[in-house]
């Protein structure tokens, strides 16, 4: 039922709803390192590669693969590390609307233990260094969809992206807000909620956010304790078990599609990326949690978090279901 559903929607995909992606584009170079270092000591590692990632520029990426055309503002500097994104997104027929920001974009060392335990070193860069200026470049246009990562909301630019959100009108924000979603201080997220922005949330951000707001953890009266108290849809979900969605419409379940985990890098990108592209075709909100659950499930069977599938790819993986 959920194959034969994907491939009679997957032809209707195409840009109603105007749609801006805010947020980061950064480099993640992966190492394997045989243990952790310690103070004073010099390890040597061995490079496992360098990718071009980021949320909103993997779902800059997976929303063009799908044939959804977006106004991406994800800044972009004058560095090393920023030309290397720069040619990515040239390679993808992507721009920024934010480029030549002075500094450099921010990048991730990743260390792989043995046992494949990850552990992430950060440095932040111009993706994180938002300025009026930039927001005022920006024409985002009524009835229109515009994506916040909690990356951007949970760090110092975070007060100065909401007052750009609260002047915005007539808009829907779709916010991820990952595994920042305790960072974000009370008083900025009931300011956030009050736009009754969609809500994406894995399982343990979902957890969060009941320890937060004391609601329950029990799916369904999570959704509905959150309708009550904010007046906005949720989506949540459970990796291989599906996802559930809340909304003032309707409540319901979405099973996931049988798939071969390689590794689960960028599936929640991922995710974002199928709902917004279904959202902006004007699909009701169950069939682009759907959407949203093909195409995660097709970038966990693909080794890197930059695989999301183009359309005619999914339509091949489901035309005779």
């Amino acid at each position: 039922m959920n194959a034969s559903r994907l491939s009679e929607l997957l032809p209707t995909l195409a840009t109603h709803q105007p749609l801006t992606v805010v947020g980061a584009a950064v480099i993640d170079v992966i190492a394997d390192a045989y243990a952790l270092p310690w103070r004073g000591c010099d390890i040597e590692l061995k490079q496992q590669g360098v990718n071009v990632g980021g949320c909103a520029l993997n779902i800059a990426v997976a929303l063009k693969r799908l044939g959804i055309e977006a106004s991406n503002a994800l800044p972009l500097g004058q560095g090393v590390w920023a030309e290397i994104v720069r040619n990515q997104m040239a390679k993808e027929g992507l721009h920024s609307l934010i480029d030549h920001a002075e500094g450099d974009n921010g990048w991730c060392l990743a260390l792989v233990e043995p046992d494949g335990e990850r552990t992430f070193m950060s440095f932040s860069g111009v993706e994180n260094q938002w300025t009026a200026g930039w927001l005022a470049r920006l024409t985002i246009p009524r009835g229109g969809l515009v994506y916040f990562s909690g990356y951007q909301l949970a760090s110092p630019c975070g007060e100065l992206l909401v007052n750009w959100l609260e002047g915005l009108e007539e808009i829907t924000p779709f916010i991820d807000f990952g595994p920042r979603i305790g960072d974000i201080p009370m008083t900025l997220m009931t300011r956030i909620m009050a736009r009754r922005p969609l809500v994406s949330l894995n399982r343990q951000e979902a957890e969060i956010a009941a320890e937060r707001f004391n609601f329950s953890q029990e799916i369904n009266i999570f959704g509905a304790e959150w309708l009550q108290k904010f007046a906005a849809p949720v989506v949540v979900r459970h990796d291989k078990d599906g996802a559930w969605y809340f909304s003032e419409q309707g409540t319901g379940y979405v099973p996931a599609f049988p798939t071969t985990v390689v590794d689960t890098i960028g599936a929640g990108d991922s995710h974002a990326g199928g709902m917004l592209a279904g959202l902006s075709s004007g699909w009701s909100l169950a069939d682009s949690v759907l959407l949203g659950n093909a195409v995660a499930s097709w970038v966990v069977s693909h080794r890197g978090g930059n695989c999301a599938p183009y359309r005619e790819e999914l339509l091949l993986a489901h035309k005779d279901v």
